[in-house]
């Protein structure tokens, strides 16, 4: 019965990944990236996912706090906007998935430098999107920036600091705002738990 059952979710799994083009994964080192506290890492690993032709409308999908962007290639998230006549149909769209900085597989605190990671904020993240978009893959302007939760918030500052850049912000689960209650509290936490491991 274990069997059949992983035959199921392996097929299903099989048949939702053929729907949209194969993603494909990339990395791009900025050199000297200036964090907003004037601190310079040498070499900034940016990874990031595209799906899609590169001669597809560009845009811009961007993560959560705890994820990535592969977690957005979900049957449930990926798979509902990505595919054949969905909103962001990967035949028509190029599709860019970049990891945070702190996430994935861009560069992050854990990668070896710990504490003396520079410390990092929204800013920081959104310009290395930035730069990665225009300096990298070319892109002077994109159709859609689109995020949840921390992504939305990304989106706003997308919207705040390059408004030039993009056509469409939809910011999703999220709010111009600085942090507040709960949220506040919970990241406050884990810092405390971390600054005192």
């Amino acid at each position: 019965m274990a069997r059949l059952g992983f035959a199921l979710v392996f097929a299903a799994a099989a048949a939702w990944s053929a729907d949209y083009p194969a993603p494909q994964e990339a990395d791009w080192v900025v050199r000297d990236f200036k964090f907003h506290t004037g601190e310079v890492l040498p070499e900034l690993k940016l990874h990031y996912t595209t799906v899609g032709a590169k001669n597809g409308e560009p845009i811009v999908v961007l993560h959560g706090t705890t994820q990535s962007g592969a977690a957005l290639l979900s049957p449930a998230f990926g798979g509902e906007l990505f595919s054949p006549g969905q909103p962001l149909d990967a035949a028509k769209y190029y599709i860019i998935l970049p990891d945070s900085i702190g996430h994935g597989n861009s560069s992050k605190p854990s990668d070896g430098l710990g504490t003396k990671f520079p410390q990092y904020n929204y800013d920081d993240m959104v310009n290395a999107h930035q730069r990665l978009i225009a300096e990298h893959l070319g892109f002077k302007r994109v159709r859609l920036v689109i995020g949840n939760s921390q992504g939305g918030m990304h989106t706003w500052l997308w919207a705040e600091k390059y408004p030039h850049m993009m056509d469409i912000a939809v910011p999703m689960a999220s709010q111009p705002v600085e942090m507040s209650s709960r949220n506040w509290i919970m990241r406050r936490l884990i810092i405390d738990s971390i600054k005192r491991d």
